[in-house]
């Protein structure tokens, strides 16, 4: 026996034009804030990066591949990563079928980590996907945009990320569970795993210049999460206790 509500056709029907009404509300405010998202103002970018990729070492115009908009995903992969987050994983696997899609939209769309390019090449095949990537951990690019930290600045709680300074909940001691479960999937131990954080961020190259428009982290990176927008609408919703989620490989046949 359920224990959940139930009801007749007419009483559901009832109910899901009451919530329709709020899903439409939520849609436009949904367009107003990708439209303040695209108000906000372009910040030259001074610094010149370099990044190893498949093909070579590329500057970050390079990135671009002759579009003029930029999406970078900051995947949590550091130099002592054994494999990548399992969380990362999970979201860069909705990445492969819209990549052609962006390119045709004049967007290009790249994951970048800290991890040597031949570390993210072998995790890259062995996923299957074939969305660029590249490495910036010969240069400060993670540090700068506030997704990669010192061990000193995460020993003084000095660590920046998600637009706050200071202590993060990924930094608690103990390490909060699910950050030593995912630590040691990733071959490493929670510190060293803590000093990579996942985020997405935007940049647009215009008369050879270019500019960093937008960057979120920690939980604005569900809206590119896949798998959570379909649970969403699923019957029992997340239905979360924990961390349930690996790499798409480790899952058992069902």
């Amino acid at each position: 026996m359920t224990t959940h509500a139930t009801g007749t056709r007419d009483q559901w029907l009832a109910a899901r034009l009451e919530l329709l009404a709020a899903e439409k509300a939520f849609t436009r405010r949904g367009d107003e804030l990708a439209r303040q998202r695209q108000a906000l103002p372009w910040v030259r970018v001074e610094r010149a990066y370099r990044f190893d990729t498949e093909r070579g070492a590329v500057s970050l115009p390079d990135l671009f591949e002759g579009r003029s908009q930029l999406l970078v995903y900051h995947f949590m992969f550091g130099p002592d990563y054994k494999a990548g987050c399992p969380s990362c994983s999970a979201v860069a696997d909705s990445f492969n079928g819209s990549v052609a899609h962006l390119a045709e939209h004049d967007v290009t769309l790249t994951a970048v980590s800290r991890a040597p390019i031949d570390k993210l090449l072998g995790y890259k095949r062995r996923m299957g996907w074939s969305f660029p990537w590249a490495s910036s951990g010969d240069s400060d690019f993670n540090f700068d945009f506030n997704v990669s930290f010192t061990e000193m600045q995460q020993r003084d709680g000095e660590i920046e990320y998600n637009y706050h300074r200071g202590r993060h909940a990924m930094d608690a001691e103990p390490a909060p569970e699910p950050v030593r479960q995912f630590a040691a999937t990733c071959g490493t131990d929670a510190k060293t795993y803590a000093r990579d954080r996942p985020g997405l961020s935007a940049f647009v190259l215009e008369d050879g210049v270019v500019y960093h428009t937008y960057s979120t982290y920690a939980r604005g990176v569900d809206a590119i999460w896949g798998m959570y927008a379909l649970l969403d609408r699923a019957p029992l919703g997340r239905n979360e206790t924990g961390v349930w989620w690996k790499r798409h490989d480790e899952y058992a046949q069902r």
